[in-house]
């Protein structure tokens, strides 16, 4: 009998042909329906699978093994950094009856931290970050503690000052967590962009939460109730944080080579790296925006007979900042970092001019708080942008110490507006005051063009 093709396991027997001198053998296959059926269903599946899990780069940032664990204690230490401060003037102007004692006293802790802070960073690159926060996070600890027993027992107010500069080793977890993400999406610019927009955003919000649930604290319960749940927060939050070992980067150790180049080590300093200076500068200068915007619409506030609403009116330019930057995450920005840099520094520039107008042409604390709403937005671009070129300036293993550095330039600023915001309203008025954000903006940016503009000029040199 003639072979006959099998519908199923077999091939079809081909047809024969010849056409002039050539010989063509042509084999008829049936479409097989039932395998494609089989498969595209699968291949779908997947497809939306992976879809549904990468819905936004967020999505795609947290689908990462570790990275939620590593957030959530992050965040959680995180916190308490916009409680202290609060904490500390209501629990030493209530006990002690004078605001410029607890005024000073945090702006020790301040001048503190901008001093020691770089060394606990470098300590966390050679060492690691377990190794090196947990126990910088336990004496910062001790430092609050006796701060407080020397509020309630009546100590000398010289122990206030002593107590409150040991909490300057608190590490910077905002630093160490860029640090994970980068070590996580090394190579990937547009994740490492997702995930400084990210922690721009928890920055903001933790700055924000911070400071109203110090207050609520210390006025529910006691006043050293915001400082001790503060201590509690934070070293639960850095135990969390360190436990999370496999997302953590690994330590810079020394070796013979290192050693014997010892003496180099200044020129690899992130201070002294290549384009950093400017930058750091213009960190500087940003901080001097924050801290002379908060110290001008406390006192505007305050002229208007509205004083307690103040930190509503400066929450909500944080919450525009905050969503400012999840929403800049969520997009792909055109061009590189040291390009879009100097044009987001513009924008905040521009927008900050919105609550000097809105003060001087209206009055209104209503219309100051829009202003302020909408001045936010560039702040957490400006910022996201930045804090990428401290990463792809900063010398390989010495992450966690550039992010510090920018962090102490910013806490420097703050220092520097708020005291230059106070004087221009204490001798002018509360409307000039909004004149200091906008100057220190313009400076930051003429610091960026200045920058842009150096860079160019020594690319130029290299090409001829």
């Amino acid at each position: 009998m003639p072979q006959q093709p099998s519908e199923q396991g077999q091939s079809p027997l081909p047809f024969l042909t010849v056409t002039g001198d050539t010989l063509v053998a042509t084999a008829f296959r049936p479409h097989d329906r039932e395998a494609s059926t089989h498969r595209s269903p699968h291949n779908q599946t997947a497809t939306t699978d992976t879809r549904r899990r990468h819905r936004t780069p967020y999505h795609r940032l947290f689908a990462q093994p570790g990275a939620r664990a590593f957030t959530l204690g992050n965040l959680i230490a995180r916190l308490p950094m916009g409680m202290f401060s609060v904490s500390a003037v209501i629990m030493i102007a209530g006990s002690r009856g004078s605001y410029a004692l607890a005024g000073a006293v945090t702006a020790t802790g301040l001048a503190a931290t901008a001093l020691v802070a770089p060394w606990t960073a470098r300590l966390v690159d050679r060492y690691g970050q377990a190794r090196a926060a947990v126990p910088a996070t336990a004496f910062a600890l001790l430092g609050d503690i006796a701060l407080v027993l020397c509020v309630h027992y009546g100590a000398p107010d010289w122990t206030l000052f002593a107590a409150y500069a040991a909490t300057a080793t608190t590490p910077n977890m905002g630093g160490m967590s860029r640090a994970r993400w980068a070590h996580l999406f090394k190579g990937d610019p547009a994740a490492i962009h997702t995930a400084n927009s990210f922690e721009q955003a928890a920055d903001e919000l933790c700055f924000m939460l911070g400071p109203v649930f110090a207050a609520f604290l210390c006025g529910a319960f006691f006043p050293e109730a915001g400082t001790l749940v503060g201590d509690l927060l934070m070293m639960t939050g850095v135990l969390v944080f360190a436990a999370q070992r496999s997302t953590e980067p690994p330590p810079q150790r020394r070796t013979k080579k290192s050693e014997d180049s010892e003496q180099s080590e200044k020129s690899k300093s992130p201070a002294r790296a290549t384009g950093m200076p400017p930058l750091l500068l213009g960190f500087l200068a940003m901080g001097a925006v924050f801290g002379s915007m908060e110290v001008v619409t406390i006192a505007f506030a305050d002229a208007q007979g509205h004083k307690s609403a103040a930190g509503a009116v400066l929450a909500l330019q944080a919450a525009g900042s905050c969503v400012a930057g999840l929403l800049y995450g969520a997009l792909k920005p055109a061009g590189p970092a040291e390009r879009r840099y100097p044009l987001c520094v513009a924008a905040m520039t521009l927008l900050m001019t919105l609550p000097l107008l809105a003060a001087s042409l209206t009055g209104s604390l209503l219309a100051l708080a829009g202003a302020l709403l909408v001045a936010g937005m560039a702040t957490a671009p400006t910022m996201v942008t930045g804090m990428t070129l401290v990463q792809h300036r900063t010398p390989e293993g010495r992450l966690n110490e550039g992010m510090t550095l920018a962090v102490t330039g910013i806490l420097g600023g703050i220092a520097c507006g708020s005291a230059t915001g106070g004087w221009v309203v204490e001798h002018l008025s509360t409307t000039a005051g909004y004149g200091v954000p906008v100057a220190a903006a313009a400076l930051a940016l003429a610091i960026s063009a200045a920058g842009a503009a150096r860079r160019a000029v020594r690319r130029q040199v290299v090409r001829r």
